[in-house]
This record gives structure tokens, sequence and C-alpha cells, in this order.
């Protein structure tokens, strides 16, 4: 068997669901993640930012994230993201808005600004209230639940639930298209997954066709420097929220994280304070050093201020 770039690697995602020529894969992914009815599937796909800049690659900071638009003009954008830093709300309200806004031209009513999808890939959990790995967010009336538009819609797949789905025997590939697609993100090194797959590409085209451009993309040793460079960048960053969450563990140990500002001492306020210069030098976000030690972000953003 040829071996095989991990596919939640952005960089490797991208190539295969993100390059010009390869619009067919990213239509059937896209079908499947939007679970359309037959009349109203994307018959067509114009991926908008198929290039990935050198310096991108190395910048952990980056997103190598896919924006494509269908024939009916309505914009997605596909996220991978293997580390949880805590923020995806807003995380991707904003690269939502960014989106959305990007539309707009001067004199452009706007009423012609289009649909705009986001579709996030995790390999976290990230919904704790539900255990279905892909669900779908709206804006609702709050008590009849009717739309006020359809211009939002956000895609959340949790991959570590399906695997355990698939782990109890509770999918099924050759009937589900989205299972399909997002069980071949973990084809990499698991066997039975790839071969299963392997054997649904004998009837699935387009399946094939992923299976061909992932093992083309595999053998370039060019590709394969790349790729490293950008799995190094991404697994600095996840020890980075790992040691972030040791240190709100130790933070939890030591009182710092009861959920009150009040009542502390003074002695774990400055702890606190040492913790908060601690993470902000090594590049933690004002928002993450606030949930961590629950400070005020405005006192956070004073450290901030000093350490500059």
């Amino acid at each position: 068997m040829t071996k095989l770039m991990d596919l939640k690697i952005d960089f490797a995602f991208k190539q295969v669901f993100g390059k010009v020529g390869n619009e067919p894969i990213l239509q059937a992914f896209l079908n499947a993640a939007l679970q359309l009815p037959k009349e109203k599937q994307i018959a067509s796909v114009e991926i908008l930012n198929p290039e990935i800049n050198r310096e991108h690659i190395e910048d952990k900071a980056s997103i190598l994230d896919i924006h494509a638009k269908t024939e009916q003009g309505e914009h997605v954008n596909i996220e991978i993201q293997l580390a949880n830093k805590f923020d995806m709300e807003k995380r991707t309200l904003y690269y939502w808005s960014r989106i959305y806004a990007a539309q707009m031209q001067k004199g452009m009513p706007y009423t012609d600004l289009s649909k705009t999808i986001t579709i996030n890939i995790l390999n976290f959990r990230f919904l704790h209230e539900t255990e279905l790995f892909h669900t779908t967010f709206h804006l609702y009336e709050d008590q009849e639940q009717f739309p006020l538009t359809d211009v939002l819609e956000i895609h959340f797949m949790e991959i570590p639930k399906l695997m355990e789905k698939w782990e109890q025997r509770k999918v099924n590939p050759h009937n589900n298209g989205l299972e399909r697609w997002l069980l071949l993100l973990e084809a990499d090194d698991h066997v039975e997954i790839r071969r299963e797959l392997e054997a649904i590409a004998v009837q699935d085209p387009v399946m094939k066709q992923a299976f061909e451009a992932w093992e083309d993309l595999s053998r370039d040793e060019k590709k394969w420097v790349e790729y490293e460079s950008r799995r190094k960048a991404i697994l600095d960053e996840i020890a980075a929220v790992r040691e972030a969450e040791i240190r709100q563990q130790k933070a939890r140990e030591e009182g710092l994280a009861e959920g009150r500002e009040e009542g502390r001492t003074e002695g774990e306020r400055q702890k606190a304070l040492e913790i908060a210069r601690e993470m902000l030098t090594e590049g933690d976000s004002t928002e993450r050093v606030a949930k961590l030690t629950k400070l005020p972000l405005d006192e956070i953003e004073k450290i901030k201020q000093l350490l500059h």
C-alpha cells in the first residue's frame, strides 16, 4: 500500500479537495455534507482560492481553508481544525462574516448578497450537548422556530464522534455519503477503513478519483516536504494548546479556576497574573488567557501592552 498523507492536515486536504481539476471531489463532498435533495444538488463548483502560499505552510496561525462558489452563487468555506482553541464559535462567525461581506460591491443592494455556508471539520469533541457528529445551525426565532433568513448556514463535523460510532459499527459508508467522505480523512493509517473505502471506490468513480489524487499527491517528494513542514507547524500549535490545558489544570488545582474573581487571596491573584504574563509572552490570545485565568479582559489587555 502507498504511504498516504494525513488528510486531516489542511495542506493535504486542500491539495485533494481544493485543487483545480478536482472539482468533482469537492462537489461530491458538498452534496453529501449539505444533504441536498436530488433536484437541488450542486451541479458545478468553482474553487476561488486554489493557491497555497509558501509562507502560509510554516505559519501555524495561517488557515489553509477551501473557499468555493456553487453555480447558484452560494459561497462555501471549509476549514479543518485539529486542536480545540476554545474559540470555535466566534472564530467561525468571524470567517463567515468576512466571506459574506466580501461579496458586497459599490452600489450593490443587500438583496444581492448570496447565501454563505461554513463547514468546520474538527478533530476534537466540540458540542457536548449532543452525540451527533454532524450538526447544522441557522438563524431561527427562539419560540416558534421559523427562519429569519437562509443566508447563514454553519456546519460542525466532529471526527472523534464519528470514529466512536465506527468502532460501534453504527456507520455505513456504503449508504451514507457524508460518512464515506469523512472516514476518508482517517484512512491514511486505518487499514480497515481504507480497504472498505477502496472497495466502495470500485463502484464510485468520484471516490476513485479522490484516491488517485491522494496517492499521486503522496508520491510527490516536493509535496511531502511541504506537507511535513505544515504538519510540524500544526503539531507545534497542538502542543501549545495542550500546554495551556496543563496550565489550566494547574490553575484549577491551585484554586484559580473556581469561576470567581471575587474572594481570591492576594497570593492567588498574583499567581493568576504570573500565568497570564507567561501565556501572553508565548503568544496566547487575550480571550484564551482570560478564560484560563479568570482575569478581566481589560486587565489582560494592560498586561499585554506592558509586555510590548
